[in-house]
């Protein structure tokens, strides 16, 4: 019981916030982020809409549905009672392309199923490997699949029918391939394949290593922008003398914080898009790479040390309220929140996929930025945060939106008391 009240208080926030989020007093912001990265949806000219993002990345614009924006009110995706449609017959095979389809989910990031064909498979949902002997009927599992809701009220399963994601008629498909799976299961020919007995990631090495980690070489030659005069004659140097290794010692561990200058809550990225461009007269757009590398410099002269948050000023208090808010929040067209994926009850310590979530009662942030090996380049949080959108069917905010920069204040207060370690190295 004592285990259950410590972790209730955890989840709660390592601070005490307030228990209604208020959002009466925010300052409207205007971006200063690169254009892949304020969040911005064109119209074409035949009239359809495109979301802008980073090269590579999904250009569906997912307008209909809600978003972590404090001025966006719609309510979660309604719930929605639904029945197979007549005259419709459903055929396993292509009901097991959909469950695989990475278009449109793909199911095995979350359910087990045979075959080999499935890697990497996910542990957030259960084993669907011999559903079939369970005889469920098939009106049932349609109702599962078309929204869980109406039996599960707290299921962190996308309603995906009455999202839209999913058809009728390829729901139907779905349960009929649901439906032939039937034991005996045959035995695992490869541990890994299975995310029941896939081993914990072990890491990448040593993330401060410069020969491991190509971060490191980013934020050191981030030295040179340090000290190289902006187009008003200053530099960085010129306030900041010793280096930023020695004069920025300790700064990175209270960020983000509440900046009275500006009225909101700032991560290092958020307040060099302004400090930057009014001492030295140099841009440092959210999301630049001028902007993520000298992040990174900043915050290297930190690492070892513990971050120390501000969590107890009134600012701080109602920034982690609305940060919290956010972070229990379903946005979407799947209708997940980011608890969904990491508090101990819901997803963290499982594999969403081939990838293990991360609990935030450990912390996420003080590796941030961090090299991704998928990606090769430096992500900083709020990169992170923009890439969790597309795959939930939600269009995301600016780069240095308020928004953003108060939910990571509320994962960063989970740190508090961590030592920094930047730059991390991710997968």
């Amino acid at each position: 019981m004592r285990r259950l009240v410590v972790l209730a208080l955890i989840l709660a926030g390592c601070a005490t916030v307030a228990d209604s989020p208020d959002y009466s007093a925010l300052p409207r912001w205007t971006t200063h982020a690169i254009a892949q990265a304020r969040g911005d949806v064109r119209v074409l000219p035949d009239g359809r809409r495109q979301a802008v993002r980073y090269e590579g990345w999904p250009t569906q614009d997912f307008g209909s549905f809600r978003t972590y924006a404090y001025d966006d009110a719609r309510p979660d995706v309604p719930v929605s009672k639904a029945t197979p449609p007549t005259g419709v017959s459903g055929d396993a095979k292509k009901g097991r392309a959909l469950f695989l389809s990475r278009a449109k989910a793909p199911c095995t990031g979350c359910h087990l199923v045979p075959g080999a064909d499935v890697w990497p498979a996910g542990n957030v949902g259960p084993d669907l490997s011999a559903i079939g002997d369970r005889r469920l009927p098939e009106a049932y599992l349609y109702q599962q699949v078309w929204d869980p809701r109406v039996t599960f009220p707290n299921t962190t399963m996308p309603p995906w029918g009455a999202s839209g994601a999913f058809t009728a008629e390829e729901i139907v498909h779905l349960v009929t391939y649901l439906q032939t799976l039937k034991g005996p299961i045959p035995p695992e020919q490869d541990a890994e394949r299975n995310p029941f007995t896939r081993g914990r990631p072990t890491g990448f090495g040593d993330n401060l290593d410069p020969t491991n980690n190509p971060a490191v070489v980013l934020a050191e030659d981030a030295e040179k922008l340090w000290n190289a005069p902006g187009p008003n004659g200053r530099a960085c140097a010129n306030c900041h003398d010793g280096g930023a290794t020695r004069s920025m010692r300790g700064a990175a561990t209270r960020y983000p914080k509440f900046v009275a200058a500006y009225g909101r809550v700032m991560s290092i990225e958020d307040f060099l898009t302004v400090h930057g461009p009014e001492r030295t007269g140099r841009p440092l757009l959210a999301e630049s790479e001028d902007n993520v590398d000298l992040a990174m410099l900043i915050k290297m002269a930190s690492n070892g040390m513990p971050v120390q948050v501000d969590v107890t000023s009134a600012e701080a208090r109602a920034a982690l309220a609305r940060g919290k808010a956010s972070f229990y929040r379903r946005i979407g067209e799947r209708n997940h929140s980011c608890a969904d994926c990491h508090t101990p009850e819901r997803g963290a310590n499982k594999f969403l996929g081939g990838r293990m979530l991360v609990d935030v009662t450990e912390g996420l942030t003080r590796h941030f930025p961090t090299w991704r090996t998928s990606q090769g380049a430096a992500w900083d949080m709020r990169r992170r945060f923009q890439w969790c959108m597309t795959p939930l069917g939600a269009n995301m905010l600016a780069a240095d939106a308020i928004e953003y920069a108060e939910l990571e204040l509320y994962l960063t207060s989970f740190d508090n008391g961590k030592p920094m370690s930047v730059p991390g190295i991710r997968h």
